[in-house]
Parts: structure tokens; C-alpha cells; sequence
């Protein structure tokens, strides 16, 4: 979509770190989109901290570094961060700056500007294990105070933008959906990939986990789910600061702990997808399951239920319980209904998630944001 009044545009995208996952993937089919459609894209990023791993994604994109920037909470590197991004926008002198997640948008919108800003929340910090007790009250506050520093604030998905408005961060009117463009990605051969993995000969189905290896993904759980069905082999990938404790765990004979690997690989092998998240926005892993045709199975969080229609492409379950078993061995146990589930799910993602879609409703934004008075 070329958009005579938006060519040159200077957009500015910050966000604290671009490591393996969905929202990385979110941001690069956005810039590249953009620039497609004549404007001016500068990334400010800092560096992935820990065991992240940063998304291959950062090597193709016009990207700033700021160096002290990154994930974990520290007010002297912030402050400095801060500066740093201060002197970027005075350099690059934006039309537009557009922040995503929660350490990106506190240092953006507290910055000294006189150009209008876009938040984007991918998912929230509310039901992260580490901000319970005394600190989710915090962070509420701050993103209440800051929801007004911003001109529209755009979710990942509808009940993500529900949820932060039932705790008052913001105005309705502010808010907008904008689903990730999710392209279907090239598997690699089936058998190969088993051949490596060690399975080679094993006939029952595989399910997956790809996710970062942390807390709030709750990546123990596919422990306990491998020692429940039997019945099937569970693949477990992604890295994270969780990932050498989830290694010391007793060995599990239909249980495989793979670290990082590409989705070209796990998707490849996958006959069931799984999410075990207790917070996510709308989780991009699961859209290109649904893409390679793989039913899934996830609890109701976030915008999970936007991606998974439940009884049609997998099912979605309220709470981590014996139900989320019992729906996975009725999976596991039938050829026919994940196969027809399959089908289902790779052709409604198709259409719900088509990159021209995240691109054209942008521009509209951008045109609307900057057209407006104030």
C-alpha cells in the first residue's frame, strides 16, 4: 500500500531488545513493510541479556543501537538509556516515534519531543510471576500515568486491550487491535528432521512447545503433560533463564528438551502444537502452527483464543487442569480430528493474519495520527 502523504516519513520504532520470538518478527515485517511503502525507518534497540538468544531478523534491519538499553530494570543504565534515545531522536528527528513493550514505552514516552508517539503493548506485565505482590500496583500506575503521554495505544489483540482497561490504563478510544502479519514459513523434511532428533522410528505423535524458557511461559508444565500421555512425544524448544534448571529434571523416555531450534524445524515434526503460557499477547508461534496446518491446544490468555478457535482449530482451556490433558489425549489419540482440525486452522490463518493486513492498517494509523490537530 503506497501512501502519497506518508512518503519520507521518518518513523522511529524503539524497543528495549529484539530477541528470538513473536514480537521481533511483528516489528521486522513492519519495518520492511513500511520502507516498502515509501517511508523513512530508523529501529532503536538495545542488546538481549542473559541466555536470550537476538532474532536473526536484526541483521535486515536499519537499526540504532542504544547501548545501554535492555530488558532488565536498572535506573542508572535506564537513565542513561534515556539520554542516549534522547540524543537518537534529536539526531534522526522523527515525524513519528512508535514504542513497543513496557521498558521501551516508559523511556520513550517520558522523553523531551514535540513529535507524537504510538504505544504498543504485545501482551502486558500483569500476570508476569515476577510483578506479583507489591509491584503489579506499580506497574499499573506507571502505565496509567503514561497512557496519556501517548496519542493511540495499539494491542496485539482485543482482549489484550480489554484487560488493560479493565485496570484503567487508558481511554477505549485510544486503543486499537492490530493483529501480527504472519507469512507461512517453508518446513524443513519431516523425516530428516526426526532422524536428528533421535525418533526416527517412533510412530507416535509429536507435541510441541516453542516458546522462550521462562517463568511465565510455565515451560515445567510439558513435563508434567509428557508423564500424563504416554501416548505421545513431547519436543520442548527455546532458551531462556529457566532453561538449565528445566535440564536437571529426571529423564522422561517420550519427553525431548531441544534448547533453541528454528520453526522450520519443530512445525516440520509437530502434529500438536501446546502453549502453557500464563500471560501472552497473541503469541506468534501458535499463528504459524496454525499456518503449517497443526491444531493446538493453549490456555485462554491474552489474545490466545483470537488465534485458536476452540472446538474448530484446537482448543483453548480457562484453566491448568486435568481438562487441558483430557483435550490434548482426545487429540493425540484421534488421526482424523487433527486432521480436520489441521485444515480448519490453516485456512482461517491464512485469512486472519495476512502481512498486507498488519501494513495497510498501520498506514491508516500513521495517516490518522499525524493528520490529527494537538
Amino acid at each position: 500500500m503506497q501512501s502519497p502523504d506518508l512518503q519520507g516519513k521518518r518513523v522511529l520504532i524503539v524497543i528495549a531488545r529484539l530477541n528470538k520470538g513473536g514480537t521481533a518478527q511483528y516489528l521486522e515485517e513492519l519495518t520492511v513493510g513500511l520502507q516498502r511503502a515509501g517511508l523513512t525507518v530508523c529501529v532503536a534497540t538495545g542488546f538481549v541479556q542473559g541466555l536470550e538468544i537476538e532474532a536473526d531478523s536484526v541483521a535486515n534491519l536499519p537499526v540504532a543501537r542504544i547501548p545501554s538499553l535492555g530488558r532488565r530494570i536498572s535506573p542508572i543504565r535506564d537513565l542513561k538509556a534515556r539520554h542516549e534515545l534522547q540524543a537518537l531522536v534529536d539526531e534522526f528527528k522523527p515525524d513519528l516515534i512508535y514504542t513497543h513493550t513496557f521498558k521501551a514505552g516508559l523511556i520513550g514516552r517520558t522523553l523531551r519531543r514535540r513529535v507524537k508517539l504510538i504505544h504498543a503493548f504485545h501482551g502486558h506485565l500483569l500476570t508476569e510471576p515476577e510483578l506479583q505482590g507489591f509491584r503489579r500496583p506499580i506497574v499499573i500506575l506507571i502505565e496509567r500515568l503514561l497512557a496519556s503521554r501517548a496519542e493511540r495505544l495499539v494491542t496485539v489483540g482485543k482482549r489484550v486491550a480489554e484487560e488493560l482497561l479493565e485496570v484503567g490504563i487508558g481511554r477505549p478510544s485510544q486503543y486499537q487491535s492490530i493483529a501480527p502479519g504472519v507469512r507461512p514459513i517453508t518446513l524443513e523434511d519431516r523425516a530428516t528432521v526426526r532422524s536428528e532428533f533421535k525418533f526416527a522410528n517412533d510412530t507416535r505423535p509429536v507435541v510441541a512447545w516453542l516458546a522462550r524458557v521462562t517463568a511465565v511461559k510455565a515451560p515445567h508444565r510439558v513435563v508434567e503433560l509428557a508423564q500424563s500421555i504416554p501416548g505421545a512425544i513431547f519436543v520442548q524448544a527455546g532458551g531462556g533463564d529457566l532453561l538449565n534448571q528445566l535440564k536437571k529434571e529426571p529423564p522422561i523416555e517420550n519427553w525431548h528438551l531441544l534448547g533453541w531450534q528454528p520453526a522450520t524445524k519443530i512445525w516440520a515434526i509437530a502434529d500438536i502444537a501446546i502453549s502453557t503460557s500464563e500471560n501472552e499477547g497473541m503469541p506468534v508461534a501458535l499463528i504459524e502452527a496454525q499456518l503449517a496446518g497443526i491444531p493446538a491446544v493453549a490456555l485462554d490468555v491474552g489474545s490466545v483464543a483470537e488465534v485458536i478457535r476452540s472446538g474448530e482449530t484446537g482448543f483453548v482451556l480457562k484453566q491448568w487442569n486435568q481438562e487441558f490433558i483430557e483435550r490434548l489425549s482426545e487429540l493425540v489419540d484421534s488421526n482424523q480430528l487433527r486432521a480436520q482440525f489441521g485444515h480448519n486452522a490453516r485456512n482461517r490463518a491464512i485469512e486472519e493474519f495476512k502481512p498486507e493486513r498488519l501494513i495497510n492498517e498501520h498506514i491508516k494509523l500513521f495517516q490518522s495520527v499525524l493528520n490529527s490537530g494537538g
